[in-house]
């Protein structure tokens, strides 16, 4: 052998040649039974995770046609509206403090642009309410609109 041959020789034998993989945690190896019962070719079957958080979520205690209308974005509210007016034919929007501008937005997308002037705004009560305990008390101003078939 030539010295360039030897020098080639011991450089691969120094690289090791064997890679270990350890196995994800998903695809842990099943036990003959397992294998037998279900084919290759039959997708796994699981769970949705929405059914599970479900299970986890409290009890609604307000009614299912009231939306509360928060911090999510003005059309995400629209949508959910329309759709709840579409099953009930009636919705009730509420909203407390810098949401009441979101909620009026809302209400008038619905009645507007995406109900086909088929909605109105049937009624509009404003009231405030007072928050907190002891010294920290303070008023919060609230509002519900009642949007319903013509």
């Amino acid at each position: 052998m030539s010295k360039n041959e030897t020098e080639k020789k011991s450089e691969t034998e120094s690289v090791p040649t064997k890679v270990e993989k350890t196995p994800s945690p998903a695809l842990k190896p099943k036990s003959a039974s397992a294998k037998q019962s279900a084919p290759a070719s039959e997708p796994k079957k699981t769970a949705p995770v929405q059914v599970q958080a479900e299970k986890n979520a409290p009890a609604r205690t307000s009614p299912s046609n009231h939306i509360y209308i928060g911090k999510k974005p003005v059309m995400s509210y629209a949508m959910s509206s329309l759709i709840q007016l579409t099953a009930s034919g009636e919705i009730v929007l509420k909203a407390r403090g810098l949401a009441i501008s979101r909620a009026v937005d809302v209400a008038e997308i619905v009645t507007k642009r995406l109900g086909n002037n088929a909605y109105a705004i049937k009624k509009v009560d404003i009231d405030t309410v007072k928050l907190g305990e002891g010294e920290d008390i303070r008023s919060v101003s609230t509002i519900e609109l009642i949007v319903g078939t013509k």
